[in-house]
């Protein structure tokens, strides 16, 4: 028969009370869980969130109510219950009614020392936590035992104007206020609501009779689990602690002993076999029936177990894999479930090193996460610094007002990248995303003076060029030193789960690269394919960047392709490269996408130099950089137009493409190559390219003896080429959105320039997330959506995907596959994230509803 709750919104813990973690928080319901598992749990209450907001306003439930469940002069704890134990709440009170009557009985059942101790604690724990008095004043260093208890009563009757109260009921409904006007508090509010709680989110109470933990037999308490927290793997760990109480056996590891029997020193094992073997078996209930890897709190007294508590592990990103991956493999879990139970931020933190969450955190100014990982070098102001810098070997930072692509081989060299200036789709963080070096952006409070070789950091702070910083390209920070590091691991629960995601998920998954380096990336990651890469980053390579301002100098056509056939043959090795790794999958390449004027150098030196190799005078290069130069690159030449004002360029990378394509068929391995049209506005661009680009293909059909197919697409990232679909997909078979300048576009915002106020944006609810972080589903995801349609409109069997930044991002990746996009690519990194989004998005359309009798996993 269903027991009801003994007064409203105050509930007897029993095994079929009605209870709930949304309405009692997470401990409550776990504890009820523990019970219905038979084990030892001693008698609790459980107040409910609307009990505990009126406790807070002063109405508290009758006392007998709170005591009856209890008996004659109870001892008893008090603990927070959140709905989610992440957002915190006020610590644990115990040996709640103490008093002097309850002290003499002690003194007669476990002796004067443990009994003074345990009313010593409680007066100040109350005193401190409940009364709100100076914790100083409770401080009595040079007094033990007796003295030290008289001293705590007789201060706080000073500090309190009143005596320390003696009536268990008052002591009890006094605690149970404190803490729940704790919860209600302003500085505690704003806590939880950064760990991303709501701002409504309840707190619950559980009121439990006291194990002591001390006594004549062996008592104490302690905590045990059944796993290693960093690694995940089976692994008893904790601590026992003798005469002590609650979790003092985590905070005196001095005293504390083993659990498992070890050569080091005492362990409860050898202590209390069968005390031990209990635990060891009420792990394996935890686990099997709670279906998680749960760590319990426990107490001992006289030698009789009573479990107080069972928490979620908590554990590193590599362990949650493991748990989640170890759980499915013994059916404890589907698997599911287990693709369900990992955020895809862990993966991120798997895939690159990071900085120990033990480790001491010296920093030295904050901006934006731009590439997650976390690297120790010594600092660089120029890419030249440090591609010398690994020369030498050693590890340095790149420190850059911002980067261009000029700086690329010094990114190489780099272990970190850190820019004053920038967003999250700025090419310092495309491009470290793409090599997968850590890297902050945006971290305008830092000047660079070059002339003392230092970087000064907010506060006046300045650290020399050589001097060691670490960059943490996770969390946004610059850390002075080389703090401890974790390393990256992708093991075989890595793979396992990843290939269970790849068995739910409902869209591709393509990668951007533009070397053969970042395809052989996007290949171990399982990428289904390229589907985005950038040709222009290759004229960085080598010796690339002097022919190609050759050709910029050059001032015909035929000087331009007598430069460019220098080039070609290192594209194509680059391009038959690419196709020989994806072995098979498509590789769609975009044509060159960049202003001429960032191949030339910006400064004076750099023109002298360029001079003395074109053997020019200095005034020309002068004039032709100023020529060149444009007051919006980004909206100025670049692109399309490029390739309709100088054919020449786009001509040399299709016979290109071609010739490795024709060079690895001969290979005998197959070939699926795409063309990708860059900043498309018109349909006549289209037309005009692929007309050339056809008659290259032709031309090295003819040459070449080899018969190929290849598919001719456009890069979407002008609002008027999305309103155009319809008439641009007469003559491309796909359409691939560049996100981050159709955002740009959208908003009229420079992505470069928008991290210097868009955190004043994002605070103030102009925006409610960087736009070029998030992707904006409202406006630029509109002209995704009305891009789409008119361009399966224009063409049923147009393939639709997006390649920006934004591809790798659970809100991206859920639009396309609401609006049915083919597939979303990103960089070589993202690829296991968004393999792993994209099976959870897919699961959750499946699992709605059809669980909803399973208990889920407990927090607590």
């Amino acid at each position: 028969m269903q027991q009801k709750s003994i007064y409203p919104d105050v509930t007897l813990i029993t095994p079929t009370a009605q209870m709930s973690p949304s309405m009692h928080g997470g401990r409550a319901k776990c504890l009820q869980r523990l019970i219905r598992l038979d084990m030892p749990v001693p008698t609790t209450l459980a107040l409910s969130f609307p009990a505990v907001l009126r406790c807070a306003k002063g109405q508290l439930p009758p006392v007998e109510t709170l005591l009856d469940p209890f008996g004659e002069m109870p001892l008893l704890s008090v603990r927070p219950s959140s709905q989610d134990p992440d957002w915190g709440g006020p610590g644990a009170i115990l040996n709640i009614g103490m008093n002097a009557v309850t002290y003499r009985r002690l003194m007669k059942r476990v002796g004067e020392p443990a009994a003074t101790a345990l009313y010593l604690r409680f007066v100040q724990s109350y005193a401190v936590h409940v009364a709100r008095l100076d914790p100083d004043a409770f401080d009595f260093p040079n007094l033990t035992g007796a003295h030290a208890l008289n001293a705590a009563l007789d201060t706080f009757e000073v500090e309190a104007d009143e005596p320390f109260p003696q009536d268990v009921g008052v002591q009890l409904c006094e605690v149970l206020r404190s803490m729940a006007r704790a919860w209600d508090g302003t500085s505690a509010r704003l806590l939880r609501e950064a760990k991303g709680a709501p701002v409504d989110a309840g707190l619950g109470l559980v009121v439990q009779a006291m194990a002591l933990g001390v006594g004549d037999g062996e008592s104490g308490s302690g905590v045990i689990q059944y796993v290693n927290a960093v690694t995940g793997q089976p692994q008893v760990v904790g601590r026992y602690l003798s005469q002590s109480q609650g979790r003092d056996a985590l905070n005196d590891k001095a005293g504390a002993i083993y659990l498992t029997s070890d050569k080091r020193g005492k362990a409860l094992e050898d202590i209390c076999p069968d005390v031990f073997a209990q635990l060891l078996a009420y792990g394996w209930t935890a686990r099997s029936r709670l279906r998680e890897e749960m760590q319990i709190e426990f107490t001992l007294e006289d030698g009789v177990l009573h479990i107080l508590d069972a928490v979620r592990v908590q554990r590193s990103s590599r362990a949650q894999v493991q748990i989640a991956v170890d759980l499915a493999s013994d059916g404890i879990i589907p698997r599911e479930e287990a693709v369900m139970r990992v955020p895809s931020n862990a993966l991120s933190e798997m895939l690159h090193r990071q900085v120990d969450p033990e480790a001491v955190r010296d920093v030295i100014v904050r901006g934006i996460a731009a590439s997650p990982g976390a690297a120790t070098g010594r600092i660089v102001l120029t890419a030249a610094e440090a591609q010398a810098s690994a020369a030498r070997g050693e590890a340095c930072v790149l420190v850059r007002r911002e980067t261009t692509p000029e700086d690329i081989r010094g990114m190489h060299a780099a272990q970190a990248v850190l820019t004053m200036r920038g967003g999250i789709t700025s090419h310092a963080a495309v491009i470290g995303r793409g090599l997968g070096v850590p890297c902050v952006v945006g971290a305008s409070d830092l000047t660079i003076d070059r002339k003392r070789g230092q970087i000064v950091a907010p506060g006046g702070r300045r650290f020399a060029v050589g001097e060691t910083i670490t960059v943490d390209g996770t969390s946004g920070t610059v850390l002075a030193g080389s703090p401890q590091m974790l390393e990256a691991t992708l093991d075989a629960s890595f793979q396992t789960l990843l290939s269970w995601a790849d068995d739910f998920r409902d869209i591709g998954v393509r990668a951007n690269a533009d070397t053969p380096a970042d395809a052989q990336t996007a290949s171990n990651f399982a990428a289904e394919g390229i589907g985005l890469c950038r040709t222009e980053h290759m004229f960085f390579e080598g010796d690339r960047l002097g022919v190609m301002r050759e050709m910029i100098f050059a001032e015909t056509a035929d000087d331009r392709r007598a430069v460019l056939d220098r080039l070609l043959p290192m594209q194509r090795d680059d391009f038959a490269a690419l196709f020989s790794i994806m072995d098979g999958r498509p590789v769609c390449i975009r044509l060159f996408d960049m202003p001429l004027h960032e191949f030339l150098p910006y400064d004076k030196a750099g023109q002298r130099d360029l001079a003395e190799q074109l053997a020019m005078p200095l005034a020309a290069v002068t004039d032709r950089v100023q020529a060149l130069s444009e007051y919006n690159p980004m909206l100025g030449m670049r692109g399309v137009r490029q390739g309709i004002a100088i054919p020449e360029i786009y001509e040399m990378q299709a016979r290109a493409i071609f010739e490795a394509v024709a060079e690895v068929t001969r290979q005998g391995l197959r070939v699926q190559p795409e063309i990708m049209i860059p900043l498309i506005s018109a349909m006549r661009e289209v037309e005009l390219i692929k007309a050339r680009v056809d008659a290259v293909a032709s031309a090295v059909q003819s040459e070449m003896g080899v018969t190929f197919a290849f598919k001719l697409g456009v890069m979407v990232e002008t609002p008027r080429a999305a309103l155009r679909a319809q008439d641009i997909v007469k003559y491309a078979s796909f359409l691939s959105f560049g996100t981050n300048d159709l955002t740009q576009m959208t908003y009229g915002l420079s992505r470069d320039d928008a991290g210097r106020f868009m955190s004043t944006y994002v605070q103030q609810g102009v925006y409610q997330e960087d736009p070029f972080h998030t992707l904006d589903l409202e406006g630029v995801g509109e002209l995704l959506a009305i891009g789409a349609a008119r361009g399966r409109a224009g063409r049923p069997d147009v393939v639709v995907s997006i390649c920006g930044e934004h591809g790798g991002t659970r809100a991206a990746i859920g639009f396309c596959r609401a609006q049915g996009f083919n597939y979303v690519s990103c960089s070589p990194f993202r690829v296991p994230l968004a393999r792993l989004s994209a099976a959870q998005l897919a699961l959750e359309e499946r699992l709605t509803g059809v669980d909803a009798q399973r208990s889920p996993a407990p927090s607590h």
